[in-house]
């Protein structure tokens, strides 16, 4: 899926003894999903994200601007 553009933040909870992952370029979305692993964080935050972009785009919604790092000179 070449609409995977969006960042994808993993951070480790003591309280919940996994990672959590964050979509933060879409409204509402703090925690996602999570993984045991960070692997497994890394490929349950991209099924979420190619579900999320799915999701819009059957709803007709835009998707939301993903936050690019631009460098600058």
């Amino acid at each position: 899926m070449d609409k995977l553009k969006y960042q994808m933040i993993i951070q480790w909870s003591e309280k919940d003894d996994c990672f959590l992952v964050g979509l933060p370029d879409f409204p509402g979305q703090k925690w996602r999903t999570h993984g045991e692993t960070y692997e497994e964080a890394v490929a349950n935050g991209k099924e979420a994200l190619e579900s999320l972009i799915i999701s819009y785009e059957v709803d007709g919604e835009s998707l939301p601007e993903p936050s690019i790092y631009r460098m600058v000179s």
